[in-house]
């Protein structure tokens, strides 16, 4: 026989239900979320943002787009005055998958737009790379701890989304760098965000030399809150939001506090996407031959990558 659907409900545990519900919120606020996977922990109120690029770890028109959706449908459904107390989102928290957290911006998408001269579409990039910036950085206007953990190699301008959260961290296998120097080019946010957190020498030395840097070099320059040991980064977050339950109001107001006395930086990010768009618009044929052999060296690692941890095949019996 078949179960009634009021007995089906019951059947499912309260956690798994709430959890259902905080998520179709959002996705009927925010609309189609490509390139993202989102999961809720009630007990620590956390949504968890896992970043899925399709076609290469980079960070996407689509998944910049997602991203903004996501932080602006829980703004807008729990980010009045009178629904703190109410909101089920007190910690939004981005990880990534695979063996690279991101290879940087989408250089195959700039190279598209430079053959068409399409002013607007990179324009457009460059506005929602800010837009996440800004509102990871306050927090939603002080409604959640926004907090990252990074697993692997992060590279060029792809570190700055999850650098601009409250809270990054590290595990200890990860390693970053901006090689956006070596092909004459600057990656959008990097300057505004590096800068809040490592200070301005610290920032322009890492942004101007190209080189890498362990995890545990990242942090000492000021870029990380945390290094954990391999495959513990979701962990020290879930801990992390477990024991800053009781503290998330002084919490998300002393991080709203010190965002605001950095100073504007949806202004500054807006200057630096004006800028980002004529710097790429003015590459001469020689530096977009390089990026068109960097996007192909991508697309040759990836394969080499993917196929050493493919499954080996059954062997057929006789």
């Amino acid at each position: 026989m078949f179960q009634s659907s009021a007995s089906v409900m019951d059947a499912i545990p309260a956690a798994v239900l709430e959890s259902c519900e905080v998520i179709d919120a959002i996705r009927h606020r925010a609309g189609f979320l490509p390139e993202t996977q989102l999961s809720y922990e009630p007990e620590i109120k956390t949504l968890w943002v896992t970043i899925r690029p399709e076609l290469k770890p980079v960070f996407t028109l689509q998944l910049l787009d997602s991203l903004v959706k996501i932080q602006s449908a829980i703004s807008a459904l729990w980010g009045a005055p009178d629904q703190y107390h109410r909101a089920p989102v007190r910690f939004l928290a981005f990880r990534g998958a695979g063996p690279f957290f991101t290879l940087g911006g989408d250089l195959d998408f700039y190279l598209d737009c430079l053959a068409k001269n399409d002013r607007a579409a990179l324009a457009e990039y460059a506005r929602l790379s800010s837009a996440g910036a800004v509102l990871n950085a306050s927090g939603l206007n002080g409604l959640v701890v926004t907090l990252s953990t990074i697993h692997a190699k992060a590279i060029g301008g792809g570190i700055d989304a999850p650098r601009s959260c409250n809270v990054m961290i590290a595990e200890e296998q990860a390693s970053f760098v901006y090689p956006e120097i070596k092909f004459n080019h600057f990656p959008i946010t990097a300057v505004a965000i590096l800068s809040r957190r490592m200070g301005e020498r610290a920032a322009e030395q890492m942004l101007l030399s190209g080189e890498e840097m362990s995890a545990q070099e990242f942090m000492a320059a000021g870029g990380l809150e945390a290094v954990v040991p391999t495959g513990t980064g979701e962990a020290w977050i879930r801990k992390y939001a477990h024991d800053s339950l009781p503290l998330h109001a002084a919490k998300t107001a002393l991080f709203s506090a010190f965002n605001r006395r950095a100073g504007n930086l949806q202004e500054e990010l807006e200057h630096l996407g004006q800028i980002w768009t004529d710097c790429m618009l003015r590459l001469n044929p020689s530096a977009i031959s390089k990026l068109q052999r960097i996007a192909q060296t991508q697309d040759r690692m990836l394969a080499r990558v993917y196929q050493r941890s493919a499954p080996a095949p059954l062997a057929l019996g006789r």
